[in-house]
């Protein structure tokens, strides 16, 4: 069995991805780049890296397997330590170990595992469906000035009459009275409009004055609202396994063990998907914390302890 389609399929959706006794594969989200050399802008992606120091198992890989296949977890368990043991020997035979989609493993001079990812497999599943573009240079060319040609103007030449002068003058003086009288009427009206609007505003200033005099002015005394404040809560979904039972009696026989022992937070889950209710030592907010105490309990308190993801 390949189980690497199955880490494929799981850096999809989480950042850590552990195969048990062999190491772990992390994602970072990266943003959109340019390379100035090719011209090309990518989409952001997740990129990939390796830690051959997380070997813990966390049960991720295992219960992906197990429901894919429709195996038991002890089934799956020995399915990835037998394909972890042929990686070792490609690895130790100074041989590239190639993961199709996720990247090329090889041993270093200190025989220390060095990852290279390779492939256009884009694991950010908000950048589905984009690839790079191709930038092409844009050439802006100066428009031309569009010359505007000025023409000149044209002189229409002006007959002087030599008769009919005299009735030019009574025309002049015509023009020039019928003027005098419009603006002297014009005069006149803004004089009447201005004296209109001096004794409407006078009316309507006594009025107010009156209403303001009548007026009687309440001032209530505001309202303080009180707001509850709530305070949002806290999704905790990665859980230490003590133990698992398909009954509710011996799971709480656990539970109450675990409280007399110290472990307050202790509880167990609903069903999973096999049937079995977890019991609990602890819950954490993210994966890492979760691992990182599970490291603590392993050398401390209970080395069969493992991790648990809530769906």
């Amino acid at each position: 069995m390949m189980i690497e389609k199955y880490i494929s399929a799981l850096l999809y959706r989480y950042q850590c991805v552990i195969v048990p006794g062999f190491g772990a594969f992390l994602t970072e989200t990266s943003s959109a780049r340019f390379n100035e050399l090719t011209g090309t802008f990518s989409p952001p992606k997740k990129m990939i890296s390796f830690n051959s120091q997380l070997k813990n198992n966390d049960g991720l890989l295992a219960n992906h397997i197990a429901l894919e296949e429709s195996l038991s977890y002890n089934e799956v368990l020995v399915i990835i330590k037998e394909s972890i043991s042929k990686w070792n020997e490609t690895l130790e035979s100074n041989t590239t170990l190639y993961l199709k989609n996720i990247g090329e493993l090889q041993l270093n001079q200190d025989r220390k595992i060095i990852f290279e990812p390779i492939g256009s497999t884009n694991y950010l599943t908000s950048s589905f469906g984009l690839s790079s573009i191709l930038v092409s240079n844009i050439e802006r060319q100066e428009e031309k000035s569009k010359q505007i040609t000025e023409k000149e103007p044209i002189v229409i030449p002006i007959q002087k009459s030599k008769t009919g002068r005299s009735y030019l003058k009574y025309a002049a003086v015509f023009v020039v009275g019928l003027s005098l009288w419009g603006s002297i009427s014009a005069y006149q009206y803004n004089q009447d409009v201005l004296l209109k609007k001096s004794e409407i505003e006078k009316q309507v200033e006594i009025e107010v004055q009156n209403k303001i005099q009548q007026a009687t002015f309440f001032i209530e005394t505001p309202k303080i609202i009180e707001q509850e404040i709530v305070e949002p809560i806290i999704e905790k979904k990665f859980h230490i396994v003590a133990g698992s039972f398909r009954t509710e009696n011996k799971a709480q026989l656990l539970v109450d063990q675990l409280k007399e022992n110290g472990y307050s937070e202790a509880k167990y889950l609903g069903k999973s998907k096999y049937g079995m209710r977890p019991v609990v030592y602890m819950s954490f907010e993210t994966r890492e914390q979760a691992q990182n105490k599970l490291n603590t309990f392993h050398k401390k308190v209970n080395k069969d302890a493992w991790v648990y993801v809530e769906e």
